[in-house]
């Protein structure tokens, strides 16, 4: 992890304190994290390069203001999934003209192209953590930014109370929404392999002619209605390995960093070092670390 103990509390407290050369060692290294936390919450959308930029500024802003350099990964984590939530949340509200051509673009054709392509590929997955990594495709929208979240729980790089904190919610609060997103997740194993079988089942098979090959939460349903009741395709639920375990084994997908600015790191360390330890720029989605709505 990059931010450890008393040696990542220092580099905080340092960066907020004006230490220009502190801060870009932090946004350095906050940058893998960044990167995963964003590209899992949006599927490796093209916009994701976007978000993580416009978050880092809004963390130079607000670091004068973290009141607990300590909850500093946490604090980052809950700028990135604000920063994912208002991107959405601008797409949606976006006039129809304005989004016209851009039908489909939060679906990806080629399945190398999205973050769960990326990871299989990179980290060469295969059996039952690639079934896993491709069964996050059928969860819900409103639970990707949670999955992206978990994935980084499993992994050892947020730990609980960090990932509560990112989304503002109680242990037990979080507990629920975790435990109901491994359900649907599990579902999605199932429907991953009842598709990719070989044979396929003849039945599962003139099910699905009508699809159109993205994944939802519809024909996630359709399938998996089959496969319960199916006496061939009933057999995929078994012998399946904790997910957790599976995505435990799935190390961090390091961004590609060509595509950012060269100088935008160092760009940003001396705006931060400028604005001061005084300059506390209040952000949403903060919690108790001391950051408020913008």
């Amino acid at each position: 992890m990059y931010v450890d103990g008393e040696v990542g509390t220092a580099e905080v407290v340092a960066a907020q304190a004006g230490d220009e050369d502190a801060l870009e060692r932090l946004l350095t290294a906050s940058l893998p994290l960044l990167y995963n936390v964003v590209g899992r919450a949006m599927n490796g959308h093209s916009e994701v390069d976007d978000v993580v930029q416009e978050t880092m500024v809004r963390v130079v802003s607000g670091l004068g203001g973290l009141r607990d350099p300590a909850s500093f990964r946490s604090w980052l984590v809950a700028v990135a999934m604000n920063e994912v939530r208002r991107r959405w949340s601008a797409r949606q509200s976006a006039p129809v003209a304005a989004l016209e051509g851009l039908e489909g673009t939060r679906e990806v054709a080629d399945p190398g192209s999205d973050f769960v392509g990326l990871t299989i590929l990179r980290l060469g997955l295969s059996g039952q953590r690639k079934e896993v990594a491709e069964a996050t495709r059928w969860l819900d929208e409103g639970d990707r930014d949670l999955l992206s979240l978990w994935w980084l729980e499993t992994a050892g790089e947020l730990t609980r109370e960090e990932l509560a904190a990112s989304l503002d919610l109680s242990r037990q609060h979080t507990a629920v929404r975790v435990q109901r997103m491994k359900e649907q997740l599990e579902v999605g194993r199932v429907v991953v392999r009842a598709l990719s079988a070989d044979p396929r089942c003849p039945v599962l098979t003139e099910l699905v002619s009508p699809w159109d090959g993205s994944p939802g939460a519809l024909w996630r349903k359709r399938i998996s209605r089959h496969t319960r009741g199916c006496a061939v395709c009933s057999g995929h639920q078994r012998d399946l390995m904790p997910a957790e375990g599976l995505l435990a084994g799935i190390g961090l997908v390091l961004p590609v960093h060509d595509l950012l600015p060269p100088d935008l790191l160092s760009g940003l360390a001396t705006q931060g070092s400028g604005a001061g330890a005084g300059a506390a720029h209040p952000l949403s989605g903060a919690g108790g670390h001391g950051a408020g709505a913008p």
